[in-house]
């Protein structure tokens, strides 16, 4: 049994290690917290190449974005949207997905790839792997200038005006799924006619000003409101 100054020191001793400052601990700092954001899958569009992107790809990594984050897919544009090039983005995607282990990609496309990627999401299982999609100048209703090449390839009768494609991606939803949509148009594009054809119903869609059919590549403002979107 303790005696009366044995518990007087003992109470002592657990006050004293009550009043003990605790440790410090280090709190997490902004760079080391991981940044939950999709890998971007650029799409160019007819008669294009990847090295397209250059602008777009530089502004985005400004903002943050890695290599390891942007990816440019590169296919024949000659071929049918439904038949060929929405399966072939499929794969891609998938291939970016394993890749990265992201669950969701963003897709950026430029005209006529807004209808190969619009293709793949609203048919081709796009939605349970899309985060958010961006169409620059995207013939999405179509557009008068493809007659000129529509005898002769597939890809633009695809973008005429009543096509089969842009019918079918106009039946009902025209943004499906829990997708985020936006697109970028403009009053002065010589390509997309009319210019009504971009903006898509359930869409974000931004007036980019008076620029030309390709300007919106490379265009500051626009690619200030693609990342905008992009973060949201």
């Amino acid at each position: 049994m303790l005696t009366v100054r044995q518990r007087l020191a003992v109470l002592l001793a657990l006050v004293a290690a009550l009043l003990a400052p605790l440790p410090a601990q280090a709190l997490p700092h902004a760079a080391d917290q991981e940044v939950l954001r999709n890998p971007v899958v650029f799409v160019h569009g007819y008669n294009a190449d990847p090295g397209v992107w250059g602008s777009l790809r530089g502004s985005l990594k400004s903002a943050g974005y890695t290599d390891s984050e942007l990816f440019s897919w590169g296919y024949d544009t000659h071929q049918s949207v439904n038949e060929v090039l929405a399966g072939r983005l499929a794969e891609y995607v998938e291939q970016v997905r394993r890749q990265t282990g992201a669950a969701r990609v963003d897709l950026v496309a430029h005209s006529f790839g807004s209808l190969v990627t619009r293709w793949y999401v609203k048919f081709g299982g796009g939605t349970a792997a899309v985060g958010h999609w961006v169409s620059l100048a995207g013939p999405n209703h179509g557009t008068s200038t493809a007659w000129a090449c529509a005898l002769w390839d597939q890809a633009c009768r695809d973008m005429t005006p009543g096509s089969w494609v842009v019918g079918k991606l106009a039946e009902g939803d025209e943004t499906p799924g829990p997708v985020a949509y936006a697109t970028f148009w403009s009053n002065c594009d010589e390509v997309i006619n009319p210019d009504s054809s971009v903006p898509l119903s359930g869409a974000s869609n931004v007036a980019a000003g008076c620029l030309k059919h390709n300007d919106l590549l490379g265009d500051p403002g626009v690619a200030a409101g693609v990342r905008s979107f992009l973060a949201s």
